[in-house]
């Protein structure tokens, strides 16, 4: 009997010390978070999803809920955002906007790639559209091959109903797709417009490529701002996969435009309304948008497991670590279930603690983002998490990227930059013939003001070359110039981190 009572004892002590010891670091945790909080809040700071959420529009003036646009999320989203369970979604639904340059999505080959002066080859899609045709009647042809461009616009005439209704609803002044903000877990929240959105922009850049060779300019760039209302479109989701898909918009809206720069097929007229468009994008705001977004994300996401420990029966606790539902460790399940809730507090404080670093790499008022500061922000991350805490692993999960995405963004708001000062090159040349000099020459009558290096706030380099050609470039992601060289991959895309970020045409 004694020794029961022994037991009981040293039971009941274990259970206060660790009553106690939950109760701590429970309210350090808590402690520690909110005054974190505090101090960032007091300096204009939000940390909730619901600061980030884009204000509602007017429903007859938005884009996104206009018939032809909502055929590309209305299988799965209603207009007001909900989503439509899967047993209840209609498999005869038709999306309007699922267009592609190529049969089943199974591309045959690139465009070209301005950012290795590479132009684009529509014999190769003319040969590619006229041997489908024995196989499919997806893509009309003529009887007789026509030239390259001719045969290409006829092979996507069979969407030209699509486009032209697309083109009016973009007209309108606004444009927010009804994405369930408010769900339960913010990282459930479905993003199906974005991949419809692309293939458009896809089909639009080869239209206008085409459009260009076939002397029709003014479609061209009809086109090629449509593809630009479409990047427009969802810059107000703060959602960084949403940014990341506009970045791809931009450069497969910039082909055509190199095309017809490098060409000389645009008026002077039709360059300076490019050029007013360009100006509007600014990815750096949207680099911090995105930021904050994921913030917001990652905070919502860890609040929501939170919930779930305290709602899930043990028996659902237990499956879950049994099969690691959520990507993360066994042990590191447990701790999470079953360790103090202050320990969230702190999986939050940490990651704050660690994004705050990737907001400081841009300036958005100077227009500068640093690949130095961005380096730092990745190395602070990577010593986070070179050992395994409590409080580390949902970092591991949630934090990883986050360096690359800012590349990404400097790179997308570098090439509007190099985009816009080729823009007035060719403006000047339309005037006086050639190249100038120097980009001096330029400003303010081709372009308000030049762009600076958006790496180092530096002047862009540029050089006349005695072709009559020119090279311009950004440092780049090195911050080293090296003389307008490109650095390729093993694919032969351009290698952004070793490489100079350059604008130039091919040799004639």
């Amino acid at each position: 009997m004694k020794i029961v009572v022994r037991i009981l004892i040293v039971l009941a002590g274990l259970a206060i010390l660790v009553s106690f010891f939950y109760a701590e670091e429970d309210w350090r945790g808590w402690h520690a978070w909110q005054k974190f909080k505090r101090e960032w809040e007091a300096k204009g700071e939000k940390f909730d999803f619901a600061s980030v959420i884009p204000p509602s529009v007017p429903d007859d003036q938005n884009f996104a809920l206009t018939p032809i646009v909502f055929t590309s999320y209305g299988s799965m989203l209603t207009r007001d955002g909900k989503v439509i369970p899967r047993k209840d979604r209609d498999t005869n639904f038709v999306d309007r906007l699922k267009m592609s340059v190529a049969y089943n999505d199974d591309w045959p080959a690139t465009n070209g790639n301005w950012q290795t002066a590479k132009m684009s080859d529509l014999k190769f899609w003319q040969n590619y559209y006229r041997a489908l045709a024995a196989k499919t009647n997806e893509f009309p042809i003529s009887s007789q091959p026509q030239t390259p461009a001719q045969d290409v616009l006829l092979a996507l005439s069979k969407y030209d109903s699509t486009i032209e209704e697309l083109r009016q609803a973009s007209l309108l002044p606004y444009s927010r797709f009804p994405l369930e903000y408010g769900k339960a877990n913010p990282a459930d929240i479905l993003l199906p417009h974005l991949s419809a959105l692309k293939r458009c922009s896809q089909v639009l850049q080869l239209r206008a490529i085409a459009e260009l060779q076939n002397g029709q300019s003014e479609k061209a760039l009809d086109d090629v701002k449509l593809s630009l209302r479409l990047a427009d479109s969802i810059h107000t989701e703060p959602i960084l996969i949403s940014q990341l898909v506009r970045v791809a918009f931009l450069h497969i809206t910039l082909q055509p435009i190199y095309e017809s720069l490098a060409e000389h097929k645009w008026s002077d007229t039709q360059l300076a309304e490019l050029d007013s468009e360009l100006s509007k994008l600014d990815f750096l705001a949207d680099y911090e948008l995105s930021m904050r977004g994921e913030r917001a994300l990652d905070i919502g996401t860890i609040e929501y497991l939170r919930h779930l420990r305290t709602s899930q029966r043990i028996s659902d606790i237990f499956y879950s670590i049994r099969h690691n539902d959520y990507g993360i460790t066994t042990g590191e399940l447990v701790i999470f279930y079953f360790g103090p809730g202050g320990w969230h507090d702190q999986i939050e404080l940490q990651i704050c603690q660690l994004m705050q670093h990737y907001f400081s790499v841009a300036n958005v008022d100077l227009q500068i983002l640093s690949p130095t500061s961005v380096g730092d922000a990745d190395a602070r991350v990577n010593v986070e998490n070179e050992h395994s805490t409590p409080f580390n692993f949902m970092e591991r999960m949630l934090l990883p990227g986050l360096g690359a995405a800012a590349k990404n963004f400097a790179y997308a708001q570098s090439s509007t930059d190099l985009a816009r000062v080729a823009i007035a090159l060719e403006r000047y040349h339309l005037a006086r013939g050639e190249f100038p000099e120097s980009l001096d020459a330029l400003a303010p009558q081709f372009i308000p003001k030049i762009p600076h290096d958006i790496i180092n706030g530096q002047p862009l380099h540029y050089r006349r070359e005695a072709n009559g050609q020119f090279v311009l470039y950004s440092v780049g992601w090195n911050e080293t110039d090296d003389g307008g060289q490109i650095a390729l991959t093993k694919d032969g895309s351009v290698d952004r981190e070793k490489s100079n970020w350059v604008w130039q045409y091919p040799a004639k």
